[in-house]
């Protein structure tokens, strides 16, 4: 058993959610990041399509803050749901994952922005509802890095995985033989975007750095 208290297991497509969370037009001149979140998305809901995994969407207000981006390809979502509430969440989505799995997923991927707000919010109310999170760090950010990682570290702590773009594709994929690893390849053939993520130094790593 993992110090979480559950027992470490693979992705598996059918039992997995993809939630994209806010990524947002009019947020593009407030959060510096935004542009390398943007790509890196891209590139997950793009692996999405090739693994068949649903994808619900949120977008905060959008009567204020706009559509999602344009740079990130929604059209087969299962649901592109509007919200004030800052949690995606919310009772329309429920409903979806309801018709979608029977249930609940899993597994449900998250990723978006703001890391401190919706996501942290998103993720409290998941494990809630026993449904495992994968929050993807590289898929996003705050308007200050220092909130989203304080953000991480306590998401961490509650119990979500904490991983990146890549890991998640290559872990769905987990066989060079799996059939769509040439779809694959191609999509990971550009390294990922950047985010500058914040790791922090344990004491036994900060002494040895000082030899």
């Amino acid at each position: 058993m993992s110090k979480i208290g559950r027992s470490l297991y693979r992705l598996q497509a059918d039992k997995t959610l993809f939630l994209l969370c806010d990524i947002q037009e009019k947020f593009k001149p407030a959060i510096p990041l935004l542009g390398a979140v943007i790509e890196n998305s891209k590139k997950l809901v793009e692996a999405g399509k090739v693994f068949n995994i649903p994808l619900l969407v949120t977008e905060q207000y959008p009567e204020k803050l706009g559509p999602t981006v344009c740079e990130i390809d929604i059209k087969h979502a299962c649901g592109v749901v509007p919200k004030t509430k800052f949690s995606m969440v919310i009772p329309p989505v429920e409903e979806k994952m309801k018709s979608i799995f029977g249930g609940t997923p899993q597994t449900a991927v998250l990723f978006g922005i703001e890391t401190h707000v919706c996501i942290e919010q998103t993720a409290f109310d998941l494990l809630n509802k026993k449904i495992n999170v994968w929050l993807v760090a590289d898929c996003c950010a705050s308007r200050l890095n220092q909130d989203r990682d304080l953000a991480l570290e306590r998401l961490r702590d509650i119990g979500c995985t904490i991983t990146s773009t890549e890991s998640v594709i290559f872990n769905l994929l987990s066989d060079k033989n799996h059939k769509s690893f040439k779809d694959i390849a191609g999509l990971v053939k550009k390294v990922s975007a950047d985010l500058k993520i914040w790791l922090p130094t344990t004491t036994s790593t900060a002494d040895a750095n000082k030899k």
